[in-house]
């Protein structure tokens, strides 16, 4: 029976506390089972000394107290709780830490800046593939800017000023930001960057943001463009898209921002801070695009905390990594079927790549489609190509771009040309020239590769392959006669002919200890 450590991560921000509830099995599974969020904005809650007052000191005594209960709900092991930049920088620290553990049994970790910083950075890390760019995480009180290349952070650094307490040192209101104010903000973030000469020797590189600020343009940038995939990490945006929404969101009062939709009411009045400070950023690093990273500070927590055997060094190893715990999570399939397909699968590419000129990405594609093509058998056996097509649009995974994982969440589900077309019709303002094409031929050739191993027996050793006059003939090298498996073929013809011009036809070779 699978047993599950529970463990809560609560982030005693700035501007937000936040926690999250995490699920890990024994199998290596995990994933988040409960959150919780306060907008407690905590920087602007300081006296004339710099002190947290007591009224902030006491309902942050209740949240934590709340967010320990529903820990204690789900059975938690281990809660780990940090403070960040307004504890941090609070005259009265000492204090605040005293009352809040023994008022809550909690033990309050301190985060420096630059702690915090490298967490953040290690939270993109083990779920983006980007190699060299900069990881921002604009907070309510302090900024964190990490310089990566070739996936290693090579600086680090955290600034004193975050959305909220630069709200206050420029004294904003209710009412819009005049084109003067906002020039003065950027103008300030810029002056405080010059101090780290690394910012700006890295022209033309991205940045990778963290962070409510980042993630509350994305949402905005993604309703105002009517982006058809409402998946905030990996989402791409120009510089000019960040500059453009925040001269529209500057010219309104907060009231009506907070009316706009997507942008959570709570964000209306620190939002434009908070993009100040993200194209003070883009404006001093001249950085190339803006890329959205949905983990954050807690993400970065639990891996370090509860996963430090994952230190991805590559792309592909976050991809393999995400795949691996899908698969842990749904195991609707044996591992051996799933690297069998997978196996069939690529030696079918092998043989058609070239002589169809399949492009470079589409045998990461298929190798990952036929790891994931059975997942939605975890909800229901019969429409699972449905299922699996569902989930993999909604289900959190990481290691691919918003457009490839379209792409192989449609080859994975592929079940008929009509069918396909359905599920990618909403989607073509993402999608390529081709795309539509492409992913229905890897479909099909998934298809054929399950087909090969319906008996689940991996009875295959080896194929050969010859394309001559309309026919994919197949000769298998099988340990034993493989009658469902010819069924299947035969089943399948006639949709892979329609995609390759081909019908597949399955001859068997047993192997000499069969005979």
């Amino acid at each position: 029976m699978t047993k599950n450590r529970i463990t809560g991560i609560i982030d005693i921000g700035s501007n937000t506390v936040r926690l999250a509830v995490y699920q890990l099995s024994d199998n290596g599974a995990y994933r988040v089972i409960d959150q919780g969020r306060w907008a407690a904005r905590l920087s602007q809650r300081m006296d004339d000394e710099g002190n947290l007052t007591d009224e902030a000191i006491e309902e942050l005594t209740e949240v934590l107290r709340h967010y320990r209960r529903i820990c204690q709900m789900h059975g938690t092991g281990f809660i780990r709780t940090v403070a960040t930049a307004a504890v941090r920088q609070s005259a009265n620290r000492e204090r605040i830490v005293r009352r809040l553990s023994d008022a809550t049994g909690l033990t309050i970790e301190v985060l420096s800046g630059e702690d915090e910083a490298r967490i953040g950075s290690h939270a993109m890390l083990c779920t983006m593939g980007t190699g060299d760019g900069f990881v921002i995480d604009i907070g309510g009180g302090s900024t964190e800017i990490s310089l990566l290349l070739d996936r290693e952070v090579k600086f680090a650094v955290s600034f004193p000023f975050g959305c909220v307490n630069l709200a206050s040192t420029f004294a904003l209101s209710s009412n819009p930001v005049p084109p003067a104010v906002l020039e003065d903000m950027q103008s300030f973030v810029m002056q405080r960057l010059t101090g780290e000469p690394w910012i700006g020797q890295y022209p033309g590189l991205p940045i990778i943001g963290l962070g409510g600020t980042v993630r509350a343009l994305a949402k905005f940038q993604q309703k105002m463009t009517d982006y058809p995939f409402h998946l905030l990490h990996g989402y791409e945006l120009r510089a000019e898209d960040a500059a453009s929404r925040l001269n529209q969101l500057a010219a309104i009062p907060v009231d009506k921002r907070r009316k706009l939709p997507g942008l959570s009411k709570d964000r209306g009045d620190v939002i434009v801070p908070g993009l100040a400070i993200l194209l003070g950023i883009i404006r001093h690093a001249a950085a190339s695009s803006l890329v959205v990273c949905g983990a954050g500070l807690r993400d970065g927590l639990f891996y370090e905390t509860c996963v430090p055997r994952f230190q991805p060094k590559s792309a592909e190893s976050v991809l393999q990594e995400s795949i691996r715990n899908l698969t842990a999570l749904y195991p609707t399939s044996p591992e051996v079927h799933l690297n069998q397909v997978q196996k069939l699968a690529v030696t079918l590419y092998e043989c058609l790549s070239v002589k169809y000129s399949l492009r470079p990405e589409s045998r990461l594609l298929l190798e990952t489609a036929a790891r994931l093509h059975r997942i939605g058998a975890a909800i229901d056996y019969n429409n699972s190509a449905e299922h699996t097509f569902y989930m993999l649009m909604h289900t959190h995974w990481n290691g691919l771009g918003h457009r490839e994982m379209l792409l192989a969440a449609s080859i994975a589900a592929f079940a008929s040309a009509g069918q396909h077309k359905r599920n990618l019709a909403p989607f073509r303002a993402i999608l390529s020239d081709g795309d539509i094409e492409l992913a229905a031929r890897l479909g099909t050739l998934l298809q054929l590769a399950s087909a090969l191993d319906r008996s689940e027996a991996q009875a295959i050793s080896a194929m050969d392959l010859v394309v001559m006059a309309g026919k994919l003939q197949i000769v298998a090298h099988a340990s034993h006669p493989l009658p469902v498996e010819q069924r299947e073929t035969d089943a399948i013809a006639r949709e892979f002919h329609k995609t390759w011009g081909l019908t597949p036809k399955l001859d068997v070779k047993l192997q000499a200890t069969y005979l």
